[in-house]
């Protein structure tokens, strides 16, 4: 973020920007020019997905009747979700889903958590594509959960056809038309993606306006000592909001999967 910050004081960036400006840098050391695919974020999303597996593997290759540190904090983690999310929100059913419930959160959590890491500094999902991929998972989950469960027909019977006398339905089917099958993929993408989005801001105006007013004049140095002191104040704070999306996101999915087991709407 610091060089992103000379360039722009130096007036060696472009401007207007154009539509390449959007594309993240590559990170590989060949074709560096047409290979957008590989990039910084890419390899945190690699990094997270290798950081859980090998860790779960690890605390569950020998599994004890008194478990170890590790064993211990895995097994926190999957009844944390799997009583307070799953069974909460579906029931006793829910506990089948309490293996995805699991993934989805330390997933969303690890690569929240990336954004107040020294040398990552960002969450990957404060880029739409990892949100909206995410979202789209959930929503095929539950679509497909409530037309195994209910069958074709009557799923989205039950889903489209609230219990109303017969001259509202004419207005209340395109709602639930838009509200279910269009407004919950969209919410859950954009509200992590807005979170995280918003922090990083945050955080780069902050650390970097304490930079800059130090560097424009001297005399501006206790406001940018105040700017790093709210930089760390909102680092607290991002914490919070890291650990809570990760919670929202999970619990939202629980309950539009409840919802599509549900036998009325």
């Amino acid at each position: 973020m610091f060089g992103q910050a000379n360039v722009l004081a130096q007036g060696q960036a472009e401007f207007p920007p154009s539509v390449g400006d959007f594309y993240l840098p590559s990170i590989l050391p060949w074709g560096a020019e047409n290979s957008y695919w590989f990039t910084k974020i890419t390899a945190m999303v690699w990094v997270a997905v290798g950081i859980l597996i090998i860790f779960f593997l690890v605390s569950y290759r020998k599994p004890q009747l008194v478990p170890t540190k590790r064993q211990w904090f895995a097994e926190s983690i999957y009844g944390f979700v799997r009583n307070n999310i799953a069974v909460d929100m579906i029931g006793h059913a829910g506990v089948r889903f309490a293996p995805y419930f699991t993934t989805l959160f330390c997933f969303i959590l690890l690569t929240n958590f990336f954004a107040i890491l020294p040398f990552f500094q960002i969450s990957p999902n404060s880029h739409i594509a990892f949100p909206a991929f995410l979202a789209v998972i959930s929503y095929v989950m539950f679509n497909y959960v409530g037309i195994r469960h209910h069958g074709f027909v009557k799923y989205f019977k039950n889903s489209l056809v609230p219990p109303a006398p017969w001259y509202i339905l004419p207005l209340l089917i395109p709602i639930e038309l838009f509200s279910t099958f269009i407004v919950r993929p969209f919410s859950l993408a954009v509200r992590l993606f807005a979170n995280m989005f918003a922090g990083h801001m945050l955080l780069l105006v902050f650390t970097l306006g304490g930079f800059a007013m130090l560097s424009a004049n001297v005399w501006l140095a206790p406001v940018s000592v105040l700017s790093w002191v709210m930089t760390i104040a909102l680092t607290f704070l991002e914490f919070l909001v890291i650990c809570l999306q990760a919670y929202v996101f999970t619990v939202l999915t629980a309950s539009y999967v409840q919802g599509a087991l549900a036998d009325e709407h």
